[in-house]
């Protein structure tokens, strides 16, 4: 098995621009910040080879080399260009090569074919991410008053975007390296305890219905135009588990045949079992009768008490419909985590794996280890406006065909999450780190 040749040490924790006030952020507060958001996605690529850095082992992920040409292109286009005075790209064909999907500012070069751009290499990409942070450093030093303001909203963006972009550097480096049969390792694993704490038995906590308010309106600290504005929902009683799911019970839905039972899925959940042919969840591998689990740290036997990731919307309905429950919505999960801070197993840990499941009482892993699937699709809030311009283009133009995903996971940056945050992805997709929290009710 290949040994990794070290380990990522990236500083998540080190940042408070998402706890403090807009008018509170000074510009100490912003150089500091961006420097430290900058310097934790380099040293996500301490021991990655050039090789490593231009993987791309389907459509949906991105190589680690284009992340971090892509965040710096977003500095370089949303505040560099207009903002910065005699301002001079590093390379103008970079606008084409590294622009994600922002149509107002020009075409971009074919998501499926990113893994193509042998060229420029990590060198080059190391001197455009310093060219940007001189920059950039420069921009933010030389405002005050009124253009601070100006661009102190665009900065945080810009960083909250980066930090959204170091967990797409694991869980699509992650991908890349898992269909290598050498089932390469990223990280080293930790010592495995000689005893560990079995999962007890799920416990549910009971919620009272009634009119409710969900997402923000809070235009003093930052948070993503999706989770804009704040409004009343309705909820009726609802019972939602202390924790997710663990590998062990979701074995039992495997052996007790939970992929060959077409009654358990959503039609196009069958459709993607059979055309697919899947029989486990993503990572899962079969040797002689056992299951083993690809992990950043290589791969390894299946712990049944550690909590279930890697699956998809339609497999976490299968599993619900199994159990006689469902997911929570959207509305429900925040309801749930509105007074419970923010506190998890997130990447400022470095194992970027979920955890075995939380013990003890109370909801437990609601923030960090797993994104948890709800059944609420994504679609704006009433009210909803996106930003004028190009950045309008950020969230509002995906609200369609995907699904609500809450709570961050292992791989998402401390500090990052919150618990109006909305994450979404396609019900098919599983790469990220994405699990199941059950609820109950009415």
């Amino acid at each position: 098995m290949h040994q990794a040749s070290s380990s990522p040490q990236a500083d998540f924790a080190n940042t408070d621009f998402n706890r403090k006030p807009w008018s509170e952020l000074t510009r100490d507060d912003l150089v500091s910040n961006f420097r430290a958001v900058r310097a934790a996605t380099e040293s996500l690529t301490r021991g990655l080879s050039a090789e490593d850095q231009n993987l791309q082992s389907m459509t949906e992920t991105s190589p680690v080399k284009w992340h971090r040409a892509h965040t710096s292109w977003f500095f370089e286009t949303f505040l560099l260009n207009p903002f910065a005075n005699g301002y001079r790209e590093f390379e103008p064909e970079y606008a084409y090569l590294f622009n994600s999907y922002y149509n107002g500012v020009g075409r971009q070069f074919p998501r499926d074919q990113r893994g193509l751009i042998s060229r420029p290499g990590i060198t080059e990409i190391a001197a455009y991410r310093q060219h940007i942070d001189d920059h950039m450093l420069a921009l933010i030093e030389g405002c005050s008053g009124e253009a601070l303001q100006e661009i102190r909203q665009l900065v945080v963006l810009g960083l909250n975007h980066e930090q959204q972009h170091q967990e797409l550097i694991v869980t699509d480096l992650k991908h890349g390296f898992s269909v290598n049969p050498l089932c390469p390792r990223w990280i080293e694993p930790e010592p495995r305890p000689t005893t560990m704490e079995r999962a007890g038995e799920l416990n549910w906590h009971e919620y009272a219905g009634g009119i409710r308010h969900i997402g923000t309106s809070d235009r003093n600290g930052f948070c993503f135009d999706n989770e804009m504005p704040a409004h009343r929902v309705f909820v009726d009683d609802f019972r939602l588990a202390d924790r997710p799911v663990t590998c062990g019970e979701f074995m039992r839905f495997m052996d007790d045949g939970g992929y060959r039972e077409p009654g358990l899925w959503l039609a196009d959940g069958w459709n993607w079992v059979r055309e697919k042919d899947i029989r486990a969840p993503a990572y899962w591998i079969e040797r002689d009768g056992r299951w083993l689990l690809y992990t950043v740290s290589g791969l390894r036997e299946i712990d049944p008490d550690e909590t279930l990731v890697h699956v998809s919307f339609y497999e976490a309905c299968a599993y619900a419909q199994w159990c006689g429950r469902r997911l929570p919505t959207e509305a429900e999960w925040e309801v749930a985590a509105t007074d419970q801070p923010p506190i998890g197993h997130f990447a400022d840990a470095g194992r970027f794996h979920p955890g075995r499941a939380g013990t003890g009482n109370g909801l437990k892993q609601l923030y960090g280890d797993v994104w948890e699937w709800t059944a609420t699709c994504y679609a704006s809030y009433p009210g909803f406006k996106p930003a004028a311009g190009a950045i309008g283009e950020y969230n509002g133009k995906f609200m369609a065909n995907q699904i609500v995903l809450r709570g961050g996971s292992c791989a998402t940056p401390a500090g990052h999450i919150r618990p109006t945050y909305r994450n979404f992805f396609y019900p098919g997709d599983r790469w990220q780190f994405s699990g199941i929290r059950l609820a109950d009710g009415p």
